[in-house]
């Protein structure tokens, strides 16, 4: 019986698509306002929903006081095959 529960289990994670935090670090390319994303000169791509936490060099910040060339700090889940971040730490 407990095996079948561990297999069970081991399934849910493998198949069932379980939010896994990642990290990344580089500067700004580019931000799309209009779709809420943000694209980082390594390559990652992120989608910044309401729930995002944003600081500018320490201050509460939001999309519109973002700029291209700001070296980010950001966590992020994958959601949907999109990178939804969570926090965004900025340092101009």
């Amino acid at each position: 019986m407990k095996r079948i529960v561990v297999l069970v289990l081991a399934a849910v994670f493998v198949c069932g698509g379980v939010a896994m935090a990642a990290d990344t670090e580089g500067k700004i390319q580019s931000i799309d306002a209009a779709n809420k994303q943000v694209s980082l000169d390594n390559g990652t791509m992120l989608v910044l929903e309401e729930t995002v936490m944003i600081t500018i060099e320490g201050k509460e910040g939001k999309l519109e006081d973002l700029k291209e060339g700001s070296k980010v700090k950001a966590s992020y889940e994958e959601k949907d095959g999109k990178n939804v971040a969570k926090t965004l730490e900025v340092s101009e």
